[in-house]
């Protein structure tokens, strides 16, 4: 038998000789195939490609909008060709393909929910994660069903409660001075749009870098929960603009005479009644209130009443004032709007330029029933009640618990 040189060796064993021809990629391509893999990478650990919808995980919802766009684009299809190995980029039926030459590179990569500067060279990389924060941002994302969900949803309530009365506000985070000591049992925070719950917290130990952690079992609002580090979670908290801390409920009275301890004195409730001669005014004065709230002077805000609309083009007196610590005033003014919306007085009054203005913040409602409902607001239990205009009187829509 002839001996066979090495090329026929390689041949007889279906080694192919020809050399591999190099494939230049531009970046934008480049990006286009990094933002692939992750797809790919999901399809394979889940077996399904990612899908949209509010139950979903951050991360898949990104994904499955990154693979809607894939699909549309016809130089996306072609490129990533030889790397859908799963069928991903199949395009659904009546889907609309976008021409890639209608597009420039940063159009693109917009495209792709690609965040590029504003730059000449698209090939500098921006904004890149790394590998451990891309990871403890997968841990927050990989949550689970909270099978005892029931136990947690009163505490949720109450939260909401004490959000909507003014009891517990939500704050920026200050990144400068929070410590990993300040997440822990007990504690509620805003995150990834949902409000999220510190249960339990295991023991703390030292990681691999010399740093102190441990793990938190965190629950969710939507009935979900997840085991996740504390760094972890606490630079899930960092990297989200919207991320919030929820305050504890403040101590003592939000309305008093005086601020005591560290007590933020953040305005005041003022209860006005007009002095209009308007006769639908004149006919109920004693029960017609402007209820507002201000973070200045009363008297300094009234000063030009008569020749304000909201004020009825009248002199106004000053009927109840309660000072306002520690709560949002946006939210308060909101709570008696909705409170008294079915008594708004219903008068609309030409300002100085003949245009005709509906004033918003006068109701038919008497005072004692205004400072009873800052109790309610005081205590957090306002939430709890409705009012009644044919009984003029605060009423209870609690579930009575008797048998």
């Amino acid at each position: 038998m002839a001996e066979l040189s090495d090329d026929e060796l390689l041949a007889e064993l279906g080694v192919s000789i020809a050399p591999t021809k190099a494939v230049g990629r531009t970046p934008r391509q480049e990006r286009i195939l990094a933002g692939f893999e992750d797809i790919v990478r999901f399809r394979e650990e889940h077996g399904r490609p990612p899908q949209h919808g509010e139950t979903r995980d951050i991360f898949e919802r990104l994904y499955a909008v990154r693979l809607d766009r894939l699909r549309a684009l016809t130089e996306c299809r072609e490129l990533l060709a030889p790397f859908d190995r799963y069928g991903l980029l199949a395009v659904p039926e009546r889907a609309e393909a976008v021409p890639a030459e209608a597009l420039d590179d940063e159009a693109l990569l917009a495209e792709l929910g690609v965040d590029v500067a504003k730059a000449d060279d698209i090939s500098v990389l921006r904004h890149v994660v790394s590998r451990e924060e891309k990871r403890a941002a997968e841990e927050i994302a990989n949550r689970t069903p909270c099978e005892d969900f029931d136990t947690f949803r009163p505490l949720f309530d109450q939260v909401r409660k004490e959000l909507d009365t003014g009891a517990r506000m939500t704050r920026t985070l200050d990144k400068a001075e929070m410590q990993l000591a300040d997440i822990r049992p007990g504690e509620w925070f805003v995150v990834g749009g949902q409000m999220a719950y510190i249960a339990t917290a295991g023991d703390e130990f030292v990681t691999e870098y010399d740093r102190k952690d441990r793990r938190l079992r965190v629950i969710y609002d939507n009935a979900t929960e997840s085991n996740v580090l504390a760094r972890s979670f606490q630079k899930a908290l960092y990297r989200d603009d919207a991320g919030r801390r929820i305050t504890n409920p403040s101590a003592g009275p939000l309305f008093g005479d005086q601020a005591e301890g560290d007590d933020l004195e953040s305005g005041t409730i003022y209860v006005l009644r007009s002095k209009s001669n308007l006769p639908e005014v004149a006919k109920h004065r004693e029960l017609i209130h402007k209820i507002g709230v201000t973070g200045g002077s009363v008297e300094a805000r009234i000063t030009q009443a008569a020749q304000d609309p909201t004020y009825l083009l009248a002199d106004v007196e000053i009927v109840a004032t309660y000072k306002l610590f520690n709560i949002n005033r946006t939210r308060l003014e909101n709570i008696f709007h909705r409170l008294f919306g079915a008594v708004r007085l219903d008068l609309s009054i030409d300002d100085r330029f003949g245009q005709p203005v509906k004033p918003r913040e006068w109701f038919l409602v008497p005072l004692h029933v205004i400072d009873q409902a800052v109790r309610k607001i005081r205590d957090g239990s306002i939430t709890d009640f409705v009012y009644d205009p044919a009984t003029a009187s605060l009423k209870s829509t609690a579930r009575s618990t008797a048998p």
